[in-house]
């Protein structure tokens, strides 16, 4: 389905911040810290869903690379509704308008939908690089319809 292979990414211009969807494609990580890094807006925000299982993403929340502001939270809940939720939290506290969300690409359309329910700025989708195998593809189709699905059938943020 082209909404999941090919989904709109956005062209990359600076925002008020970087905002890194948590998943099992960890690629994700060190790719929206590198764009924090090269400057392409002045703080990361990086959701960890699993928490301290992420041995990778604890250490880098809690020894951040220099030259970056890190904050690292665990949604609640732990899914794209969650993480959804404190994007609109944090975009209040700090008026934030415009956030650079990091992904894969599968995830880009869904992670889309659900975001814009929580927040009205402007959302800059990117995907990290990477190679999906053929079945991963599979189980991927599966478990975004699914997650569509459900999304489509909730209400609100």
């Amino acid at each position: 389905m082209p909404v999941y292979v090919r989904p709109q990414i956005d062209p990359l211009r600076p925002a008020d911040a970087i905002f890194i969807l948590g998943g099992a494609d960890t690629s994700r990580y060190p790719f929206g810290i590198g764009l924090g890094l090269e400057g392409w807006a002045p703080h990361v925000v990086v959701s960890n869903p699993v928490g301290e299982d992420n041995r990778w993403l604890t250490h880098a929340c809690k020894v951040p690379p220099p030259g970056i502001d890190l904050d690292c939270f665990v949604p609640d809940p732990p899914t794209t509704r969650g993480e959804a939720r404190e994007l609109r939290r944090r975009a209040e506290q700090y008026g934030w308008r415009h956030l650079i969300v990091v992904t894969f690409t599968p995830h880009i359309s869904r992670a889309r939908f659900i975001l814009q329910r929580c927040f009205d700025g402007d959302l800059t989708m990117v995907a990290s690089p990477g190679d999906i195998s053929a079945p991963r593809w599979v189980s991927e189709y599966v478990y975004q319809t699914a997650g569509y699905l459900k999304a489509v059938a909730q209400t609100g943020c």
